[in-house]
């Protein structure tokens, strides 16, 4: 048995030694792409039936932290609607591109085929309040990050991280693409604009490694510019108490 059939193998066995009613289940992630390693969790998506309840619970088996993500099958449509809502769709991917681990009656066919529409139909649009707010937010960050002495890294890194997680929202949302966080921010910023997601993430390294924000900020006023320009003067916030 080779890896890749190993980690499939353990996949499923958490899923019937834990979830023996289960109407079936997808790995997802790293592991359904070949591309595990020994320490690699799983992403594993469980369908249940009704008289069980929609949650997430991570576990250790066999040594490796297992994902769950289970949901009843009423609360499917529902569930993708809200992670299609959150525009990073964790589990909208989990069922559109994962690996089927077992379907004995068709469920999972069903819920990997409706993920798929909902992926394609790509996430909602900012609305032009959440478009200003992300402006004025990304503008105050660059500034701040510009103004911080390069001696004070702890404030500089700080900010220069603010700075490319905003500005990377904000660049996929331009492109109708989908958002990341963690190691996916790189993967879908890159996937949405090749060059401006190149030049954000090297102007972040820059900061890193040689404490220079320069190029970091050169790269958000080039995105700024797609979305309007700066914003500061002139931005109001109405509270909805």
């Amino acid at each position: 048995m080779d890896d890749q059939e190993a980690v499939v193998a353990q996949a499923l066995r958490v899923v019937t030694e834990r979830f023996p009613h289960a109407l079936g289940a997808v790995l997802g992630g790293s592991a359904a792409q070949g591309r595990a390693t020994a320490t690699s969790d799983l992403d594993v998506a469980v369908l249940l039936p009704d008289s069980d309840t929609s949650r997430r619970e991570v576990i250790r088996h066999d040594g490796r932290i297992v994902e769950l993500f289970l949901n009843t099958l009423a609360d499917v449509p529902e569930f993708f609607a809200w992670d299609r809502a959150r525009r990073r769709g964790t589990v909208l991917f989990v069922y559109g591109q994962g690996l089927p681990l077992a379907d004995p009656h068709g469920h999972v066919a069903r819920a990997r085929q409706l993920a798929k529409d909902v992926l394609a139909s790509g996430p909602p649009a900012l609305t032009a309040t959440e478009w200003e707010h992300g402006r004025y937010v990304l503008t105050c960050f660059l500034d701040d990050l510009i103004d911080t002495p390069s001696d004070n890294r702890y404030e500089q890194l700080s900010l220069a991280d603010q700075v490319l997680r905003k500005a990377a929202d904000l660049v996929t949302a331009h492109h109708s693409a989908w958002a990341g966080m963690g190691k996916w921010l790189p993967r879908r910023l890159l996937s949405a604009d090749p060059s401006l997601g190149k030049a954000l993430l090297d102007g972040h390294r820059v900061v890193a490694e040689h404490a220079d924000p320069r190029p970091l900020a050169t790269a958000v006023k080039q995105a700024l510019d797609l979305f309007g320009g700066p914003l500061m003067e002139g931005y109001a916030h109405r509270w909805r108490g």
